[in-house]
């Protein structure tokens, strides 16, 4: 048995923040009722790689029941009502204001279903100047600051995933089991709202109060701004390895074994990570000429022989292709997909997945 199995979950979502947390209830055994409009949720469109269908709406909405309502009609209204009434949690990303709009304010949510656990996703929150803005992914990765320490040195970069919408999603997830067990004790639902800007806010943390400590992060690429040696290096037969050196006694480490000049492990600019960022340029040269040295199984192997953390670069036929790559095959309207399979693995279980839900026809 799951251990979510025997609750309900009604969730009137679309895109990827709030289905990528209804789609962790489902797998742990939540049965989730998705709302969608009489034309589907818009996440359907994407793209149609995933045996013709959008990859974002195949890899979220597993396990899922698709139920079409249109909730300005009278009818979807009442259909909606009859859901809560059997519902444990609702969890929703419609506009600020719009499900109140719709007469499902907060106050009657918390009247007529006192037991529910309701979790409301918005771009910039419930209230302040910007409140009603629509909010998308990069929109936030750019309002936030992350492109400004995301890229190369000459400019600004997206973050190659749905970043915002995903840390959204888990952090939904995380407080929607928080309520689950806070009910538990008290028999009390709970109204959470939680924005994709205080999300990424929360993970900015470092750069912000670096920032303020008046060291503003720079771009650095594929490098760490704070720790070195901690970036990409180039072998003799042009395969790239990414180094991380996390203390002082690696480094000597490194050092001694790899770069075979134990001296510079010692040496009072290169013997503590401040001095190593003080003088990137040269600590890098150093590893740039030992790797340069080295075909790619010559350099695994000194890493190795030197305990040094590290990762070739690899593209998403590397990852397609990966030993470490664990997958999960769900049926869609269109035939069973592969993808990676999600992160937990409880011992002694294996998990089944339920299929993606085709879309409501007339």
């Amino acid at each position: 048995m799951r251990p979510l199995e025997g609750l309900t979950v009604v969730a009137i979502e679309q895109a990827v923040a709030a289905p990528f947390a209804t789609a962790r209830l489902a797998d742990a055994g939540a049965r989730v009722i998705k709302i969608e409009r009489p034309e589907g949720d818009f996440a359907r469109g994407y793209d149609s790689v995933a045996q013709g269908q959008s990859s974002y709406f195949v890899w979220l909405n597993r396990g899922k029941e698709s139920r079409v309502l249109d909730l300005t009609t009278p009818e979807g209204k009442d259909a909606l009502t009859v859901l809560l009434d059997g519902a444990d949690v609702l969890v929703q990303n419609l506009k600020p204001g719009a499900l109140g709009r719709l007469g499902f304010t907060p106050e009657r949510l918390a009247r007529d279903w006192p037991r529910l656990i309701t979790c409301s996703i918005s771009g910039y929150g419930e209230s302040g100047p910007m409140a009603d803005r629509k909010a998308y992914d990069l929109l936030i990765q750019a309002e936030s600051g992350l492109c400004s320490i995301t890229g190369g040195l000459d400019e600004p970069a997206r973050v190659g995933i749905s970043m915002v919408d995903i840390a959204t999603g888990a952090t939904a997830h995380a407080a929607i089991l928080e309520a689950l067990i806070a009910r538990g004790v008290t028999g009390k639902g709970a109204a959470i709202s939680l924005s994709m800007f205080d999300v990424l806010a929360d993970w900015l943390t470092v750069p912000l109060l670096q920032h303020e400590g008046g060291q503003t992060p720079k771009r650095v690429g594929l490098a760490h701004p704070s720790i070195a040696p901690y970036g990409v290096f180039r072998c003799r037969d042009g395969a790239e390895v990414l180094i991380s050196v996390q203390s002082d006694r690696e480094w000597r480490k490194l050092a001694e074994i790899f770069l075979g000049q134990p001296g510079l492990g010692r040496d009072p600019r290169f013997a503590t990570n401040t001095a190593r960022v003080a003088n990137r340029a040269e600590t890098d040269a150093a590893v740039a000429a030992a790797f340069a040295a080295r075909s790619l199984p010559e350099a695994t192997a000194a890493i190795e022989a030197a305990d040094i953390a590290f990762a070739t670069v690899n593209d998403m036929d590397g990852l397609s292709r990966h030993p470490h790559l664990r997958r999960i095959t769900v049926d869609t309207p269109n035939g069973p997909v592969s993808y990676p399979a999600p992160a937990p693995v409880f011992a002694g279980e294996t998990r089944d997945y339920g299929p993606v839900p085709g879309l409501e026809t007339a």
